[in-house]
């Protein structure tokens, strides 16, 4: 009896172990992947109502091709600070960093 119970004690401590220590492919593109979702989760959730669902505008201005107007940086600035009636961190964080990423993309 002491020697089954034993047996599935190890058993189970070494599946944790495994489980802990696995799953990390390194594959960085699906790390981009999920970057780009993201951003895009973010960007539906936080812009569409002013900026429209395919960033042509609505109250807000045009974003499906700002970055060929504004770089990363400034679109970050943008965010973060607000300009003309679009408020200061309705994104705020790493969330910002990757919508400014994603939409200096948009060209």
């Amino acid at each position: 009896m002491k020697k089954k119970l034993l047996g599935i004690m190890m058993g189970a401590t070494l599946a944790i172990i495994l489980t802990a220590c696995g799953g990390g492919n390194g594959d960085k593109n699906a790390d981009e992947g999920a970057s780009v979702n993201d951003a895009e989760a973010i960007v539906n959730k936080s812009c569409i109502s002013c900026h429209g669902e395919n960033l042509e505008g609505r109250n807000g201005p045009a974003l499906d091709k700002i970055g060929a107007t504004l770089d990363k940086e400034e679109i970050l600035d943008v965010i973060e600070n607000g300009r003309g009636a679009m408020p200061a961190g309705l994104i705020e964080g790493d969330e910002a960093v990757k919508v400014a990423e994603w939409l200096s993309e948009k060209k």
